[in-house]
């Protein structure tokens, strides 16, 4: 999506022919393809793992839930994991990265008509961007590191935030931006404040 925003917007007039059948289905085959690759070895690797337990304190399973009730040696399932949460973090966000600065410096250099449309192209993106990193940040850390001083039910909480929030966000975010839900929204905010106001 940030490279589809940064061709609209860096190059409006040479979109078509930059955003070709083939780009765009490279774009979607690649990241397919890795999650299947990633997926069968990470499936290959716990197969063969002994466990001694069997209780997630978790509402619902990762891979590094299985590995960490694993009796046997578990550093090439370590070392793998910490590989492939790099490789799928850093590579999309540099790739983000890059293609927002790029947008904000085609913004500043514009008009202010310019800067409000790339505005409102780009705030569900970013904002459904940065909802999505904290849960994962959560879910990396919970994961990984030692979270025996976090309350019980607050764990369980931020692992519903992962599993809830970002569907239900990410559509709320970019409907907002059609404008006749926004005016509904904005109909509903104003009567609900109309009714709590005090009659003078």
């Amino acid at each position: 999506m940030s490279y589809d925003r940064y061709l609209a917007i860096c190059y409006p007039l040479q979109y078509n022919s930059r955003m070709t059948f083939n780009k765009v289905a490279v774009l979607i085959v690649l990241p397919w393809l890795y999650s299947f690759l990633t997926i069968v070895v990470l499936i290959s690797l716990i197969a063969p793992l002994q466990l001694c337990g069997n209780v997630i304190d978790r509402v619902y399973c990762l891979n590094y839930s299985i590995v960490k009730l694993a009796c046997s040696d578990t550093r090439v399932n370590n070392i793998y994991g910490l590989l492939i949460t790099f490789l799928t973090v850093v590579g999309p966000v540099s790739v983000i990265f890059y293609t927002y600065v790029r947008i904000l410096r085609v913004c500043f250099s514009g008009s202010k008509q310019t800067r409000q449309k790339a505005v409102s192209t780009c705030t569900p993106h970013l904002a459904s961007l940065l909802n999505f990193s904290f849960g994962v940040c959560f879910e990396i850390s919970q994961s990984r590191f030692d979270m025996t001083s976090v309350h019980r039910i607050l764990k369980i909480v931020l692992s519903l935030y992962f599993l809830t929030c970002q569907p239900l966000f990410s559509p709320v975010m970019y409907g907002l931006k059609t404008s006749k839900i926004c005016i509904l929204c904005k109909a509903l905010l104003f009567h609900s404040a109309v009714k709590r106001r005090p009659e003078q």
